[in-house]
C-alpha cells in the first residue's frame, strides 16, 4: 500500500529557510496560493503549511545543540501539538505528529540514492506523488554577496529537479534564489556567450527555444518580481 499520496494536479510550494524564503511571505499577502505548502524543518516555525520534511532524526533538536540556534525553534515544533506530518528518517515517542519517510518508495520511483541534504527529500517526495506545478522558495544554497558561503546539496537538489521537469512537471523557482542559476540575469547565462559584445539569449516562446542577441530582446525579457517568479528554463 503506497504511503506517498496521489498529487496529480496539484500545486505544491516547498518553503526552506534561504534568504529567497521572503518571496513566499510576500506573495501570501497578494493572495497567491497553492494547493499544499511543505515546510522545511524550522520554517515550520513560522509559516502555516501542509506537510514538514526534517530528515535528521529528532534527537539531534531535543538531546544535542548540535543546530545551533535553530535548537530551540525545533524543540518547541517537535515537542508542541503538530497537526500535519513531519516527514524524518525515524521515529521518536517524545514528538507526536512524526512520520517515517516513505525510503524504498521514492528511491524506486526516482531510480536513485542520491539524496543529500532535507530539500531534496522533499523534491524527491513531489516527484513520487505525482504533484503537477512545484514552486521553491529559500532553496538558495549560494548567494552572490557572500561568496565565500555555499550550502552543500544544491547539486543533488538540481539533479533531482531535472528529473521532476523532464516528467512533465512544472519547476518555478523564486526569482531572487540561485537553484538553476535562476538569479542570473539572461544575458549572462549561456556560458561563451555571455563575453560577445551583444550577448546571446534564448527565449521560450511557447515551448521552444529560439536564439536572440540581446539588444533584440532586453526590453521584453521578463525581470524577477515578488508576485511572478521566474520560471526556469526546461532541462
Amino acid at each position: 500500500m503506497s504511503t506517498v499520496p496521489n498529487l496529480t494536479g496539484k500545486k505544491v510550494a516547498i518553503v526552506a529557510m534561504g534568504k529567497s524564503h521572503d518571496q513566499y511571505i510576500y506573495s501570501q499577502l497578494f493572495s497567491y496560493s497553492v494547493d499544499e505548502v511543505w515546510a522545511i524543518n524550522a520554517m515550520s516555525g513560522i509559516i502555516f503549511h501542509d506537510r514538514v520534511f526534517m530528515m535528521d532524526p529528532a534527537s539531534r533538536f531535543l538531546d544535542t545543540d548540535d543546530a545551533g540556534s535553530q535548537t530551540g525553534i525545533m524543540k518547541s515544533i517537535l515537542l508542541g501539538e503538530h497537526e500535519v506530518p513531519i516527514y524524518t528518517c525515524e521515529l521518536d515517542e517524545r514528538c507526536k505528529g512524526l512520520v517515517e519517510y516513505p525510503l524504498e518508495e521514492v528511491i524506486n520511483s526516482i531510480k536513485s540514492t542520491y539524496l543529500n541534504n532535507t530539500a531534496a527529500y522533499a523534491v524527491a517526495f513531489a516527484y513520487a506523488a505525482n504533484v503537477s506545478e512545484l514552486y521553491l522558495y529559500g532553496l538558495d544554497y549560494s548567494y552572490t554577496n557572500f561568496s565565500h558561503f555555499a550550502e552543500s546539496g544544491r547539486a543533488c537538489t538540481e539533479h533531482l529537479l531535472a528529473k521532476c521537469s523532464n516528467k512533465g512537471m512544472k519547476v518555478v523557482i523564486s526569482g531572487t534564489s540561485s537553484l538553476l542559476d535562476n538569479n542570473v540575469s539572461e544575458e549572462k547565462k549561456l556560458y561563451g556567450y555571455h563575453r560577445l559584445k551583444d550577448p546571446m539569449v534564448m527565449k521560450n516562446e511557447h515551448g521552444v527555444f529560439k536564439k536572440y542577441k540581446y539588444s533584440e530582446i532586453k526590453d521584453k525579457i521578463e525581470k524577477p518580481n515578488i508576485n511572478n517568479p521566474v520560471e526556469p528554463y526546461k532541462i
